[in-house]
């Protein structure tokens, strides 16, 4: 794998991120703030690893994997500047994630919270909503506040 075929992977998990979002929300302008790749087994991601390295630098490790900031790569969403390379976890069958940032987050949450395929989850510093469907390979997260502006990154 080169860098061309991850920013193409990229670009895939967004664009089908996108279509998720927009099958389930109103939120067709939202713009993307993050994605994150899921790697399958060790040997995949060390790979992902490699190239990701390649295109940005790490800017914030967590338990589940590095978050990358990278050179801004045009997407369906939007520019695309934080990429997550997350660790293989049995709980994450799907190719990947797109986080997308709404206007007004807590108008989002009332509006979707209590709808299928929607679920909060809760941390110390922020909350996400995640949007699951099983016809994706993808799932879509709702960041409050968003990871970039978490990061101090513009």
């Amino acid at each position: 794998m080169d860098t061309e075929k991850l920013k193409e992977i990229i670009q895939i998990i967004v664009s089908q991120a996108c279509e998720l979002k927009n099958k389930h929300t109103a939120e067709k302008d939202a713009p993307v703030n993050y994605a994150a790749i899921f790697s399958q087994n060790q040997k995949e991601y060390e790979i992902l690893f490699s190239q990701a390295k390649q295109i940005g630098k790490i800017v914030l490790d967590t338990p589940t994997g590095p978050v990358f900031q990278i050179s801004p790569l045009n997407t369906a969403a939007g520019q695309l500047k934080l990429l997550k390379i997350r660790i293989p976890d049995k709980t994450r069958p799907e190719q990947g994630d797109a986080d997308f940032t709404v206007p007004n987050y807590n108008t989002f949450k009332k509006t979707y919270l209590d709808q299928d395929n929607f679920s909060l989850i809760e941390r110390e510093e922020f909350e996400m909503i995640e949007l699951m469907d099983p016809k994706f390979n993808v799932r879509a997260y709702f960041s409050h506040p968003p990871l970039d502006q978490q990061l101090g990154i513009s």
